[in-house]
């Protein structure tokens, strides 16, 4: 026999794009938490409480009237005509037909990816940021650069012409999420002019992620055009037609607390959903039918509840920003929009390991700044969807593990 026949075959992997992927560091904080009694988990990004009943029972009637089978790949035409009608009153004109359903939030970013990004291209992204939305155009070959906000008196800040630098006319696809997960920044409505206007002029693809649009509390924002009254954050879709090279992506969890239907959609071109319905074939088929049931509902009927929730946010948001701000070695600001308070703390500078002590020690569990990047190192993401008695006992449980490490 020959040598080569004697040798040892390599390993299976998966191709060098997946491999070079970041794991979650928030998956990997809350692993650390299993089998760990009474952890307080402040480290994913959902309400605590469940979703509103009158959505669920919309699901169960579609259910119990046999709403089980395949559906048209960008969505059912009722649901599709509800979220224009969404869509048109938030934000001007839109039809049904640059409506498309996903399944879920992050399987439009997917699918917006996909539309518009391929090997070799340039993708920039504002930063920090969801991981999923930089690590997403990796997948496919492109190259992801950064410009990163500034955190200082005021929170956290765009620099918009260091961005508008950045954004170069070899820049296939800019990333914007406002408001934005972890920071809770917003996006002024004149920032976004400038910005869509360089990107018109160079023939950059924006890709938008505004599924906290609809958390957002304008009393925070230098923006009085947008505050007056306003009940979404500012969106491009204020300002672009609906059939350029601007693609708006939503979900159904944070609005309406559907995180586990895994129910979204896009705003697109007309041009582009023969394509995208390929895409979603071929990613994902369709939404389920009972589950766009019950998003006709939430978007027709919800509209009380989601300005009830915004309310019941903001209160917890300032009931915790006090709570912290009385804590030695905290510097938190109030965001204007989003779920969560991102703050910097003395000893932070491993976020990652500091966010598994506290876990392992206080079962108190938070998200690492570093999990958002490397410009959030020294940073702590806190959700505080849920009551302020909750928050009230994280406090302690922190304050307690910032008295152990003073005297350790």
């Amino acid at each position: 026999m020959s040598e080569s026949e004697f040798s040892v075959p390599s390993v299976p992997n998966a191709r060098d794009a997946v491999r070079a992927l970041r794991p979650s560091q928030i998956r990997e904080v809350a692993n650390a938490g299993f089998g760990v009694a009474d952890v307080l988990p402040f480290w994913f990004g959902e309400s605590d409480r469940v979703t509103p009943a009158f959505i669920r029972d919309a699901a169960s009637a579609a259910l119990s009237a046999g709403a089980t089978f395949y559906t048209h790949n960008l969505g059912i035409a009722p649901l599709r005509s509800a979220l224009a009608d969404y869509v048109s009153e938030l934000h001007g004109k839109t039809t049904p037909d640059h409506i498309a359903v996903t399944s879920a939030g992050v399987n439009a970013l997917m699918l917006a990816a996909q539309l518009v990004v391929g090997a070799g291209d340039r993708v920039v992204a504002v930063t920090p940021l969801w991981p999923n939305l930089v690590e997403i155009p990796k997948i496919l070959g492109a190259h992801v650069e950064t410009v990163s906000l500034d955190y200082g008196e005021h929170g956290w800040q765009l620099d918009v012409e260091q961005l508008l630098a950045a954004l170069t006319p070899d820049t296939r696809m800019l990333l914007v999420n406002s408001p934005n997960n972890p920071t809770g920044w917003v996006m002024t409505r004149e920032q976004q002019q400038a910005v869509l206007a360089h990107c018109r002029q160079h023939g950059i693809w924006i890709v938008a992620d505004e599924v906290y649009e609809r958390l957002y509390y304008p009393d925070h924002t230098d923006d009085s055009e947008s505050a007056a009254g306003a009940r979404t954050a500012p969106s491009f879709l204020d300002l672009a037609t609906r059939d350029e090279r601007v693609i708006c992506v939503n979900s159904f969890s944070k609005a309406w607390l559907m995180t586990g239907w895994r129910l979204g959609w896009i705003v697109a071109p007309v041009s582009l959903m023969d394509d995208l319905g390929k895409l979603v074939e071929y990613n994902t088929s369709c939404a389920p039918a009972f589950v766009q049931q019950a998003g006709i509902v939430a978007v027709e009927q919800g509209e009380r509840f989601t300005q009830e929730l915004v309310r019941e946010l903001k209160a917890s948001r300032d009931h915790l920003v006090r709570a912290l701000s009385a804590v030695p070695g905290i510097d938190v600001k109030a965001p204007a929009g989003a779920m969560y308070l991102f703050f910097s703390m003395t000893g932070a500078s491993r976020s990652l390991e500091l966010c598994k002590a506290m876990v392992r020690e206080v079962g108190l569990g938070l998200a690492p700044g570093s999990a958002f990047g490397p410009q959030g190192e020294g940073f702590l993401r806190w959700c505080y969807a849920c009551d302020v008695a909750r928050l009230d006992a994280g406090v302690e449980r922190l304050k307690r593990f910032l008295t152990l490490h003073r005297t350790s």
